[in-house]
């Protein structure tokens, strides 16, 4: 775990320097450790960047504020994007580092939904784990070159699927190659996503190298 940047965070070097890093962004009440696991399965041997959130919602890390379950302070929203994304900055300096995929699940889904929109120079790309749409009236940003993957459950309590489809519908329109995956399963990420995001990656990782 490192202090030293404007974030809490894990640096986990990878042994295939041709890997796209992974910015591994956990969900409320993770933190920096929780997503590796992920992380490597699903991208073994790339390097992982694993960052905790800021904010504290009764205790647990979050991105960003909300009103409510499922109501974004979307001025907060706003500024720990930006805030998020000055980091990677700092830290691709730091380790020398290729802008990375981010990795999110929940709200760190949606925090690297906000930072495609705000500030898309910050990645390569992403795989949104039960994403939802952070910001309504968000200016569409130039996505060309950006791959996102967007994986859905269709039983999912919090965020109903045809939610996270507007969140590909913008992007795409924004020109991402966006992929929607929505999976028979609820919020609790499952054997499947591994599956789905990490063939996908692999797909991803295969035409940059063609």
């Amino acid at each position: 775990m490192s202090h030293e940047l404007s974030h809490i965070h894990r640096f986990a070097p990878g042994n295939r320097r041709e890997a796209t890093p992974l910015l591994l962004l956990h969900g409320t009440g993770g933190d920096e450790n929780d997503l590796l696991p992920l992380g490597r399965a699903i991208a073994p041997g790339a390097t992982l960047l694993s960052v905790r959130g800021q904010v504290l919602e009764h205790g647990m890390p979050r991105f960003f504020r909300r009103l409510a379950e499922g109501v974004f302070d979307e001025d907060d929203v706003k500024r720990r994007a930006n805030e998020l994304a000055d980091f990677i900055i700092e830290a691709r300096k730091r380790y020398d580092l290729p802008a990375p995929i981010a990795l999110g699940y929940s709200n760190g889904a949606n925090i690297a939904a906000a930072m495609m929109l705000r500030r898309p120079e910050a990645l390569a790309g992403g795989i949104l784990l039960r994403a939802m749409v952070p910001l309504k009236d968000a200016t569409p940003p130039d996505l060309h070159g950006k791959s996102v993957l967007i994986v859905s459950g269709q039983s999912d309590p919090i965020i109903p699927p045809i939610n996270s489809a507007a969140l590909a519908t913008m992007l795409t329109k924004a020109g991402a190659d966006v992929q929607q995956k929505v999976l028979p399963v609820g919020h609790q990420l499952s054997q499947a996503d591994l599956t789905v995001a990490k063939a996908w990656l692999q797909d991803v990782e295969t035409a940059t190298v063609t």
